[in-house]
């Protein structure tokens, strides 16, 4: 079976675990990793050394493309470079995978549909929630019609301190970087609701502030090593801690000035860390989403309300208590019929990030002849449909107005796509 040869193209941590040391151990008969690019040369050295590959590295992807031939390109960049790295990749004849979200703009999506169409070649977006055990049986049970047509969702994500602290560390927590939360961490919710309903958004209105990071914050240093507040601040992070991050970003820092224990109490930093979101679909399903970022626990609430019954899950990933390796979606029945009013379904976590799903996303992806019976594989209309209800939902929070997402890419939501058209209002 003949290998598909890759290139890496950006070695943070996404980038050189998930695609990079991950993807070789588990998927080595079906991948070679021919070339890495990342613009910071120690980091890519020390990359390549975790990663345990002699592949050669390079500094920006044309001087990579004028030596090696890959068939294809995996992108871990930060957001906002994507478009430009898959557009070069597509015209030089090869495939794309993309970390998420997509891009983080409208006229972005414009360049990087354009060029998958006029070359056409491919691009994945790794949408790997879709593949989570838990979701798929989810998705199975929507298909089966089990509560009949879905009325509307209930949909809220909590990060920890430790999680969603995080992105106010680096360079997510400006939007020119990141679209903001509402693109770079929601990509994943919107997405996984755009799949669940089988349909496109339509409408967004959305609030959204800084209550806690930022500005909001009751001192601030340079950055945590350096910080003369340490040993008051509750969001103190000691990179020296952990060895890996220690080694991709500690010294490299002195290389491209990118520390990546940034103060989380910036006053420059202009992304909100509380955010509340209502869509309309196309098939007239109402979503209520919210997103927090410094909560005690770590997880989701999902409910799907329908005609017949609804669906239920509250997911634990991290909290201050012991909770079962497993998921149980509770699905209750308006008029059970002799059947269980309650029908509790479990799940177990299974091993591998996303508790197995970035594995089955890798499976899909590489191995041949996989079914992909519930639509899992995401492309680029699924990639710009969660990007566009992510800068809908930012546009609206900042304007106080309603956004109606085909003003904002009439061309995409008008296209013909069996999504948009699916049970038209």
């Amino acid at each position: 079976m003949e290998k598909r040869r890759f290139a890496l193209i950006g070695t943070g941590n996404r980038g050189t675990t998930m695609w990079g040391k991950d993807l070789l151990a588990g998927w080595r008969e079906h991948v070679d990793l021919t070339a890495i690019v990342e613009k910071n040369p120690l980091r890519g050295e020390r990359a390549r050394n975790m990663i345990g590959s002699n592949a050669p590295l390079y500094a920006n992807i044309d001087s990579m493309l004028a030596e090696q031939k890959p068939d294809l390109a995996i992108v871990c960049t930060p957001d906002q470079t994507h478009d430009d790295i898959i557009v070069r990749a597509l015209e030089s004849g090869i495939d794309v995978i993309t970390e998420k979200p997509m891009t983080t703009s409208v006229e972005k999506i414009r360049r990087i549909l354009d060029a998958e169409k006029r070359t056409g070649r491919r691009v994945d977006v790794s949408f790997n929630y879709r593949y989570a055990p838990t979701a798929a049986r989810i998705k199975e049970l929507l298909n089966a019609g089990e509560i009949g047509r879905v009325t509307s969702v209930d949909f809220h994500w909590y990060l920890n301190t430790k999680h969603g602290a995080d992105y106010f560390r680096r360079w997510h927590a400006y939007t020119e970087n990141s679209g903001s939360l509402f693109v770079h961490k929601a990509t994943h919710h919107f997405d996984l609701l755009n799949w669940y309903l089988d349909s496109d958004p339509e409408a967004v209105t959305s609030f959204a502030d800084l209550q806690n990071y930022g500005r909001k914050g009751p001192f601030r240093g340079p950055r945590c090593k350096l910080c003369p507040h340490a040993h008051e601040c509750d969001y103190y992070f000691d990179i020296e801690k952990d060895p890996f991050l220690d080694q991709l970003y500690e010294d490299p820092s002195k290389i491209d000035g990118y520390f990546r224990d940034g103060c989380v109490f910036r006053e420059d930093i202009d992304i909100p860390d509380t955010m509340v979101v209502s869509i309309r679909y196309r098939n007239n399903v109402h979503v209520s989403y919210s997103l927090n970022t410094f909560q005690p626990i770590e997880g989701h609430h999902l409910a799907f309300n329908g005609t017949k019954g609804r669906i239920e899950i509250r997911q634990y990933e991290a909290q201050p208590w012991e909770e079962p390796k497993e998921d149980t979606i509770l699905l209750i029945r308006n008029f059970p019929n002799g059947r269980q009013a309650v029908e509790r379904i479990v799940v177990p976590h299974f091993t591998g990030g996303h508790y197995g799903g970035d594995d089955r996303m890798r499976n899909m992806i590489f191995k041949p002849d996989m079914e992909d019976r519930l639509g899992q594989r995401a492309g680029t209309r699924a990639g710009a449909m969660s990007v566009l209800c992510g800068i809908a939902a930012l546009t609206s929070s900042r304007t106080g107005k309603v956004v109606d997402i085909a003003e904002l890419m009439p061309e995409l939501a008008n296209d013909g796509s069996p999504n948009s058209l699916r049970t038209p209002r």
